[in-house]
């Protein structure tokens, strides 16, 4: 199932054919405000999938404007650091997790608005997202973790560089409108392995990264054993796992950004910098090979 929400708050379905307006099955879930309601959602999802899919069976594809984000505000939006072997034989490095601000969330069809800060470079990155449906604490690093997962969807992670004064800071990842998530969540019945699936993203047409999540360091079990012996997850939460850096590029005024993950969708945004900054076009070799030295970004 492809749980998707349109841009007038409608929960929807996405089907071959269109999407079909499932916003009934929930009717009754109280909320403060649009950004509370798809924790809500998805806290009973599993529960009433079976009046969801027959929602979803039984309704006409209906006209959508746009999507947002599937989940708009996470209440914790959390980010692996590297945790790709960059096509290396190496040992792994040790695991760490760090959290993003919930409000640079954008969804498909966002623009991303690159700051006025002065920075070496914007990157984009493209990572698998996990999106929390139970509440969950000491996950095991099993296949039982995964029952902790509404399902997973697309997520960039834009990052700003260069901006810490004593040394490496990962504030640049959490300006307004840097994490595009979506287009869906698609249930972890659609994906029988997060392990193998293929990830692209180009920019004007020009494929960048291109990788597996194969190449991960730490599996998507491993990663909700990690974090949930840290903090509790909640219905919403958003984990992104990380980035295979050898197709990294810049991201400026004017770009049009496609990443898609096979078996999950494609997530489309527009770049604008109202000071029209410029950097090299192309793969960032020099980030690449840092990333194969095992460097962290």
């Amino acid at each position: 199932m492809r749980l998707v929400l349109t841009s007038d708050n409608r929960i929807g379905v996405q089907r071959e054919d269109g999407i079909v307006d499932v916003s009934a099955a929930f009717a009754d879930i109280p909320y403060r405000m649009s950004a509370d309601r798809m924790p809500r959602v998805l806290a009973v999802l599993r529960e009433r999938r079976a009046r969801v899919e027959e929602l979803a069976a039984s309704g006409e594809p209906m006209r959508v404007a746009g999507l947002q984000a599937p989940v708009p505000r996470p209440p914790k939006l959390i980010a692996a650091f590297g945790n790709y072997r960059e096509g290396t034989d190496r040992e792994r490095q040790a695991q760490d997790m760090f959290l993003e601000s919930p409000d640079s969330v954008i969804g498909p069809g966002g623009t991303v608005i690159l700051p006025p800060h002065p920075v070496t470079i914007f990157h984009h990155e493209a990572e698998l997202a996990l999106v929390v449906g139970a509440r969950a604490k000491n996950l095991p690093a099993d296949e039982r973790a995964l029952e902790a997962l509404a399902g997973y969807t697309c997520a960039i992670d834009v990052s700003g560089r260069g901006l810490g004064r004593m040394g490496p800071s990962r504030i640049g990842k959490s300006f307004d409108t840097f994490t595009p998530l979506g287009p869906a969540i698609v249930t972890t019945d659609e994906v029988p392995d997060p392990q193998s699936l293929r990830v692209t993203l180009s920019v004007n047409g020009e494929l960048r990264q291109d990788y597996s999540t194969s190449d991960m360091e730490y599996s998507v079990v491993e990663i909700l054993a990690f974090i949930s012996s840290y903090m509790t997850l909640v219905p919403g939460d958003v984990i992104m796992c990380g980035t295979n850096h050898q197709g990294l590029g810049a991201l400026q005024d004017g770009d049009h950004v496609v990443m898609t993950i096979e078996r999950i969708g494609t997530l489309e945004v527009t770049v604008r910098d109202s000071l029209k900054r410029e950097w090299p076009r192309g793969i960032d070799q020099e980030i690449a090979a840092r990333a194969r030295g095992a460097a962290r970004s």
